[in-house]
């Protein structure tokens, strides 16, 4: 498949497209598409690996029958190989409010949707579906995958129209995904997770029991993680009406406290679930963070 025109938005950047097109976007499993691809597939077709011996049964083609173990041990035995398919990537974007929180750094809803646009635009490149789910209280927006460069061009709409906005539906959206999702996809979620791990670990299980390859982005404020703040401040829910003002340098230990336990928390429910864990600064370099995801996937999961 041709690699798809990417149109110039302010989530893309052209020259990291370029630099990252030669790493490939792969799962760290078994695949169920539709076509031939070059991803693994759970079921045996056609290819150049060899997957196993199994005995003749009547009708089996005759062209697949290895006549030197039938010359060696007078039995007959079928030669069946790995077959290859297209993989389906399911973005899950959070556009809950919270995703609008900046402080020195840009918005956590556009790192958000630079990983978003580049993580499609890859799949596409290589042929692969992509689709697109944005969950908040607000915004109930569903794209499936579909792998043509005008369902590219589609997606990049909806992100460049998306704003944060609304309380989190995340968890019941991972569970409606989990559901939707017939066959074995890639679920890329990108969100600051500001929900109870407790609500988040069955989600991830669900996603996990019907065989998903998952991976989590949980994207973090450089001020969410040393709360620096040095004078007194009026601290706003961005999601509800409850609002603090209070003196930081009282309440910072706690703060760290309990913010660093919903951080181990949540990597250990991805650790347990098998889930593949990325915290994202957003002040960080996007295209080094991508690359170090794409580059980990090909040594975890081999490349076709």
């Amino acid at each position: 498949m041709a690699a798809p025109e990417a149109n110039p938005r302010a989530f893309l950047d052209p020259q990291a497209l370029a630099r990252l097109a030669h790493l490939p976007l792969v799962s760290r499993q078994a695949m169920e598409g539709s076509i031939s691809g070059q991803h693994k597939s759970p079921h045996r077709g056609s290819s150049v690996e060899f997957a196993e011996y199994r005995g003749y049964v009547a009708g089996d083609d005759l062209r697949r029958l290895d006549w030197r173990v039938l010359g060696r041990t007078d039995r007959y035995f079928i030669k069946e190989f790995e077959a290859d398919t297209n993989l389906r990537l399911h973005l899950l974007l959070d556009s809950s409010a919270s995703m609008g929180f900046s402080g020195a750094a840009p918005r956590k809803f556009d790192c958000a949707q630079r990983i978003a646009a580049t993580l499609a635009y890859l799949a596409a490149r290589q042929g692969d579906a992509t689709g697109l789910n944005c969950a908040s209280e607000k915004h109930r927006i569903e794209l499936p995958a579909k792998r043509s460069p005008a369902h590219l061009q589609t997606l990049y709409d909806v992100l460049e129209t998306t704003e944060p906005a609304g309380a989190t539906t995340l968890p019941a959206a991972l569970h409606e995904l989990a559901e939707k999702i017939r066959r074995r996809a890639l679920v890329v979620v990108i969100s600051d997770f500001f929900c109870p791990v407790a609500e988040l670990k069955p989600c991830l299980q669900h996603l996990r029991f019907q065989k998903h390859d998952v991976a989590v982005f949980h994207l973090l404020d450089p001020l969410e993680t040393t709360f620096e703040f040095d004078r007194p401040m009026r601290f706003q829910d961005l999601e509800s009406p409850f609002n603090l003002v209070t003196e930081p340098a009282l309440v910072r230990d706690l703060y760290l406290e309990e913010f660093n336990k919903h951080r181990a928390a949540l990597r250990a429910g991805c650790l347990e679930f098998n889930v593949d864990y990325r915290e994202v600064l957003t002040d960080a370099n996007t295209e080094k963070i991508l690359a170090d995801f794409l580059t980990e996937r090909v040594h975890a999961g081999g490349r076709r």
